[in-house]
Order: C-alpha cells, then structure tokens, then sequence
C-alpha cells in the first residue's frame, strides 16, 4: 500500500531541509545506492537536501554528525539509513539516543509494519527509532 495515498491534501504542504547519513563501514559515494533512493525520495517529494554524508559504523563519528547538524539552523530534519541491525558494530540508534532530548515512541513499530508489507519478519532486524534532538 502506498502510504502517499494517505496523506491529508487539506492541511498546506511545507517543505523542510533534510541531512541524509550513511552509516557503513563499506559504503563509498559511488555505491551507496539506500542514501541515492533516500535523497532522490528527499527532493521528489518536495523538500530540500540540506546535506548528506556517509560516516562508518562508529558511535562517536555517528554522534558528531547528527550532533553538528542538530545545532545547524538550515537543517530540520535527518534521516539515516544503515547501523541499524544486530551485529556488533551497528550502533545507530544508540548513537542517536544518546542525542535526543525525546524519543518519537512508536515511530519503530510503525516503521516496521510498513516495512513489513515488503520485505516480511526481515523487517526484525531494524532498530529503527526517531526523536528529537
């Protein structure tokens, strides 16, 4: 189901700025193929890639990012992609928590069902969380 179909065509669209990051150990701008959908998704639907970087998978690089662009006025949104599942090295949503002032309960539980529809109980595997920082 398209969650496009969803959305409320009463209330005024706003466009925000958005930071994308990648978090890989193994992901290089010529083949970071999840941050390429992420900002072409940014952009198509409206709103402004305000930056986007691809950092390992480490807590403290992890939290400099998303702490430096937290204070950046231009931005008012990030979204990362990878650092999420459950080997050793994934730490994003750790590092992220370890940033918000609140966390967004029940943005991971959402994301999973919608991830669900796709790609099944892999969709386990995701840690995703939102708050705000």
């Amino acid at each position: 189901m398209d969650h496009r179909k969803r959305i409320d065509k009463s209330v005024p669209f706003v466009a925000v700025n958005i930071a994308v990051l990648t978090v890989s150990d193994t992901r290089r701008p010529e083949d970071d193929k999840s941050g390429d959908l992420l900002a072409g998704r940014v952009t198509d639907d409206g709103h402004y890639l305000a930056d986007r970087r691809i950092v390992t998978d480490d807590f403290d690089a992890i939290v400099a990012t998303v702490s430096k662009w937290a204070k950046t006025d231009s931005i008012d949104v990030v979204i990362a992609t990878g650092g999420t599942g459950l080997t050793g090295r994934d730490g994003t949503p750790e590092a992220f928590r370890s940033i918000f002032e609140k966390e967004i309960e029940g943005f991971g539980e959402l994301f999973r069902y919608i991830s669900f529809q796709k790609i099944g109980t892999s969709t386990l595997q995701s840690r995703a969380v939102a708050g705000v920082a």
